[in-house]
């Protein structure tokens, strides 16, 4: 009889001891945003929250103290590319297209050994093509995915050297962090016919998302003509289960950031949104 009321007891102990690790939500500096205002129920607790991974990356970033930005404020690393504008545009999409009881707020968590990034089981990471991940890094990500977690990468383009970006080939610099993560799994397009593709909707035409750089250039693709097709792929588990969905040429976070930007089109804006939204709810059921 005592074992019966002590075992529920204890994984009631343990869930709440589980809660209590969580590190708190924090703000940090970014590229493109300093001041974006925090949602009114920022603070209101939920059951899914989406983590953003903040990873060093081939700058420097974050041990080179001296980079800075052009205004002259300390470079906040790639990963922060448009935090946390998409975010917080995407996790109000989330509440309104899904019955996922979302937090209104991202939650930024690093590889660093703790174990509060195995608190969240979505990982958001953007600009992969600028990653840098040590073995430690490496380690930890390879855990976290193995145990159940879904990493989800975005705005990568490309698979030449850029002349613009001291001849940097953003798809061998992601490639080759993944490669000390899983040296043996090998990264496949998705097929159309894919769950992950038809959990909400049928997304099985897709086709280009661009990013901001449209309302300058006209262009919905970026690094020349390696960039100008859409990838959609992934690295599985050993029951066939996507743990890496990889979105390259193309910006998801971009569409989600610009959503409400009239010069931005609706139909990729939408795409963005469905895209996650099927991702989301692939992850929550396989």
């Amino acid at each position: 009889m005592r074992l019966r009321f002590l075992i529920p007891g204890l994984a009631l102990l343990a869930l709440c001891g589980g809660v209590l690790a969580q590190n708190p939500f924090k703000e940090y500096p970014a590229i493109e945003y300093d001041d974006f205002p925090l949602p009114p129920d920022y603070q209101q607790k939920a059951e899914w929250t989406r983590a953003r991974l903040r990873y060093p990356d081939i700058y420097g970033y974050p041990d080179a103290a001296n980079l800075t930005m052009g205004d002259g404020r300390p470079f906040p690393g790639y990963w922060t590319m448009d935090y946390p504008r998409s975010d917080r545009h995407l996790l109000e999409g989330v509440r309104r297209l899904t019955r996922i009881e979302a937090r209104s707020v991202e939650q930024v968590v690093s590889l660093d050994g703790t174990d509060d990034i195995y608190n969240f089981p979505v990982l958001y990471a953007v600009e992969v093509g600028h990653w840098k991940l040590e073995d430690r890094h490496a380690k930890q990500l390879r855990e976290y995915l193995l145990r159940g977690g879904f990493l989800m990468v975005d705005d990568f383009h490309g698979s030449n050297a850029s002349q613009h970006e001291q001849g940097i080939n953003e798809w061998a610099n992601f490639t080759a962090g993944m490669s000390k993560v899983f040296p043996e799994r090998a990264i496949e397009d998705i097929p159309d016919n894919d769950p992950i593709f038809h959990t909400i909707y049928d997304l099985s035409e897709r086709f280009q998302v661009p990013g901001a750089q449209y309302f300058e250039t006209g262009l919905i693709y970026e690094k020349g003509e390696t960039g100008k097709v859409p990838h959609w792929r992934a690295i599985r588990d050993d029951k066939g289960r996507i743990m890496v969905a990889i979105c390259h040429n193309m910006d998801l976070g971009d569409a989600w950031e610009h959503s409400d930007e009239p010069r931005y089109q609706e139909k990729w804006a939408s795409l963005a949104y469905r895209i996650a939204m099927n991702y989301f709810t692939y992850d929550l059921t396989h």
